[in-house]
């Protein structure tokens, strides 16, 4: 079959949603083995479950209920009205804040909006204000993502005066999440020490009842919007942790959410032939040979999405990497995905995706709007930046498959609201699809929890050494450290000491090894 007829046969179109998948440069098989139809058979079922809200996260004893987001009539009564009323509150104070009905404490319309979260508190909403705010928008969004003090000090300097007109939204379902509050706590600092009353900016995204919800109202903050168990951190973009930063900049999240909706319904087609998540699914699922032998190379060629890789990194990385499968077995399964943005990695690393290790695949994303308005000639035959740009995908994904290497585009008429919130339901059902057919439980996140669990074990251990540090005289090596307190684990207690001497608690004399390192309070 010549490579026109593969593709001819194998690019999936949804013309009202502006959407195509193109995977005929993944070759696929005509045909699905009997074993692997009743996988795809699984999947579609397990789709009907998740929808009607049975609990397909057994590990949490949860439902799976983001779908409902976008479309509550999926939903029951109660989850219904939540997420209406939910959208409506979220709408409502938006508009307000957009409006200067709700003002800075210096009578100054809010300019600037400061989000403290983390992973999918944090990732969602940074993708849509990349992807969606214009230069010119009167309110900008800014992030603390991290436990970084460096980071943060960053954030607050770039703020400067601009603080007083700075609102902060703060977002842990928990209210525990350890960065998010540090966050919170060094931003209610930054604001005191400006003479300011951080509760007259703050608003919460939390889970009734949580801590967060209780010091926010306790506090008097300014307003408290709600979250539940039933949406997972990394598909939570449509519920207020994402809706509530993308309108108060003045983003459409109608049109998001209908976007979103919109590719729900393709998607919940039970034909693989029309469904593009299940054919992604299953794309991922024939390159990696169904263990994730091959890595997930993300290529949006355009700027304003050159976060999808990341967005997508957590996605897919959070829900399929897992050491057990749902009958208890060990399958350490699991997709790598990274990514760029092109043309930048024809300068990058598309040298080694071209010619060196073949343990990959990649999705290219297309917009093939590339300018409003006219486009500039830039060379003798009439190209603009914009034919540069695709040139410059087509012969990529050329070279790649040339050499042995696969690919799918997905294309994008334009990039908008509506097809950005295409784009993300697209993969969180591919995401689905994918956890059926190899049997995992993508909902739960039992390594990130083993990683906070570990990461409370060192800042116990830190504690010790700080206090014991200061009751020493003389200097210590992390060997005597160790011994006084106790503690088996010499090497943890030399990063401790490390740590201190490396943020002035002590002071560090090297050794000729750093078992010889001396450390003096």
């Amino acid at each position: 079959m010549s490579t026109w007829d593969k593709f001819s046969n194998s690019v999936i179109r949804y013309p009202d949603l502006g959407f195509s998948l193109d995977y005929s440069r993944m070759d696929a098989p005509d045909e699905w083995s009997a074993e692997m139809t009743a996988k795809i058979e699984r999947a579609f079922k397990d789709r009907a479950a998740i929808e009607a809200g049975e609990i397909m996260n057994p590990d949490e004893g949860r439902a799976v209920g983001h779908y409902w987001l976008r479309n509550p009539d999926l939903a029951p009564d109660a989850e219904a009205a939540w997420i209406r009323e939910t959208k409506d509150r979220v709408t409502a104070f938006s508009a307000k804040v957009l409006k200067g009905e709700i003002k800075a404490p210096n009578d100054r319309a809010f300019r600037h909006v400061l989000l403290v979260g983390i992973g999918g508190s944090a990732l969602g909403p940074q993708l849509v204000s990349k992807a969606l705010l214009p230069p010119n928008a009167p309110i900008d969004l800014l992030f603390l993502d991290n436990t970084d003090p460096g980071g943060m000090d960053d954030v607050f300097e770039s703020l400067g005066d601009g603080l007083a007109e700075t609102l902060v939204v703060v977002i842990s379902k928990s209210g525990g999440t350890a960065e998010t509050r540090n966050g919170m706590l060094e931003t209610e600092a930054a604001y005191k020490a400006r003479g300011l009353d951080f509760s007259k900016y703050a608003v919460a995204v939390t889970g009734d009842g949580s801590k967060l919800d209780k010091h926010a109202e306790s506090e008097g903050w300014i307003e408290r919007f709600p979250m539940e168990d039933w949406i997972g951190g990394r598909t939570s973009v449509m519920s207020a942790v994402g809706l509530l930063p993308a309108a108060l900049i003045g983003l459409n999240i109608d049109r998001f959410l209908a976007g979103a909706a919109a590719m729900d319904e393709k998607t919940r087609v039970d034909s693989v032939d029309e469904n593009a998540s299940m054919l992604l699914a299953l794309m991922w699922y024939h390159a990696g040979d169904g263990v994730g032998s091959k890595d997930m190379v993300i290529l949006p060629y355009c700027d304003r999405l050159d976060l999808m890789s990341k967005y997508l990194q957590q996605l897919v990385m959070e829900s399929l990497g897992k050491e057990l499968d749902l009958d208890g077995n060990v399958v350490n399964q699991g997709i790598a995905v990274y990514g760029n943005k092109g043309s930048t990695d024809q300068h990058a690393y598309v040298q080694q995706l071209r010619d060196g290790l073949k343990n990959f695949f990649a999705t290219f994303i297309e917009v093939r709007e590339t300018r409003k308005g006219d486009a500039m000639e830039v060379d003798d035959m009439g190209s603009s930046t914009g034919d540069y740009l695709q040139g410059f995908l087509r012969g990529t994904r050329k070279a790649l498959y040339e050499s042995g290497r696969k690919s799918m585009t997905i294309s994008l008429d334009e990039l908008n609201a509506f097809t950005l919130g295409e784009l993300i339901a697209l993969y969180e059902r591919a995401v689905s699809f994918y956890a059926s057919l190899v049997n995992i439980n993508a909902y739960h996140q039992p390594g990130v929890e083993a990683g906070k669990k570990a990461a409370g074990t060192f800042l116990d251990l830190l504690a010790k050494v700080r206090g014991t540090l200061g009751e020493s005289e003389g200097a210590v090596t992390a060997d005597a450290m160790a011994e006084k307190i106790g503690e088996e684990d010499v090497e943890a207690v030399y990063h401790c000491l490390n740590h201190l001497a490396a943020n002035g608690v002590c002071s560090r004399t090297e050794g000729e090894t750093v078992a010889g390192d001396e450390f003096t309070s």
